[in-house]
């Protein structure tokens, strides 16, 4: 178990063991208590990279969260919104109303359990409605907050020594694949080092799709990644998550 009480993960990192008592006895050392909700998608990652992608990377990131901070840790939303990735075999997505309504829902679970603030740690780009989710959280009763935001993934970046910039490294590139070269090397297939690909330019993407931008379903520069880069990805991300750990125990928080 790690300093926290929360226990070793099974399923590639993407399940706890905790058992009931487990969560008991972790919230009862906390002046509130903080759920951490990973949400991912499912959808193409180019040749080299799992349709789970986003899961893993937002499960990872929700794992070290876990093994630093006192939080109850939630298994992943595994399918959410990715219809720009449609036209790749494989990707399955839900509307934004769904998924929506499973975030509320589970916000709403826990607050009847006696866990009032909860984390979405999103690891699809493309899932715009969680902002929404969580602005309109402000003055519900429960405290919500999204990570990593852009600034979080920015310093992140520059302690890991990340060359592409967010910009750039919009999709399977040298961001993802670093994360998954470091927490899960066996998913990645050869091939990323070959497969650069820029398209920085998008502003028609969620009209026509990612295909009218790739045909490889990468965006990004891949070749640059390793897994020191992703230890040090999730080393500042985690780093990066103590000030919203802060604020969402403040008391005076509004």
């Amino acid at each position: 178990m790690s300093s926290s009480g929360t226990r070793v993960m099974v399923s590639g990192g993407l399940l706890s063991l905790d058992t009931t008592e487990d969560v008991r006895e972790r919230g009862s050392g906390v002046a509130r208590q903080v759920a951490v909700l990973p949400v991912g998608s499912l959808e193409q990652h180019g040749a080299y990279l799992p349709l789970t992608t986003d899961t893993l990377v937002a499960c990872a990131i929700a794992r070290e969260i876990a093994a630093a901070y006192p939080v109850h840790l939630l298994p992943p939303v595994t399918i959410s919104c990715s219809h720009e990735h449609a036209a790749w075999p494989g990707t399955v997505s839900i509307s934004a109303v769904t998924l929506y309504a499973v975030v509320r829902d589970i916000a709403a679970s826990l607050r009847r359990s006696g866990v009032d603030t909860l984390v979405v740690v999103n690891g699809h780009g493309g899932n715009y409605v969680l902002g929404n989710v969580v602005q309109e959280s402000a003055g519900t009763g429960t405290r919500m907050a999204l990570f990593p935001a852009a600034e979080d993934w920015e310093g992140a970046c520059e302690r890991a020594g990340v060359q592409t910039s967010l910009l750039t490294d919009m999709h399977a590139g040298e961001i993802e694949t670093s994360i998954l070269l470091h927490a899960h090397p066996e998913c990645v297939e050869d091939g990323y080092e070959t497969s650069d690909f820029v398209a920085d330019d998008r502003r028609h993407l969620l009209t026509l799709g990612m295909s009218a931008y790739t045909e490889s379903g990468v965006i990004g520069r891949p070749s640059r990644a390793d897994a020191e880069k992703g230890k040090e990805l999730l080393a500042g991300l985690t780093e990066a998550f103590g000030a919203y750990f802060s604020l969402l125990t403040s008391e005076t928080l509004h």
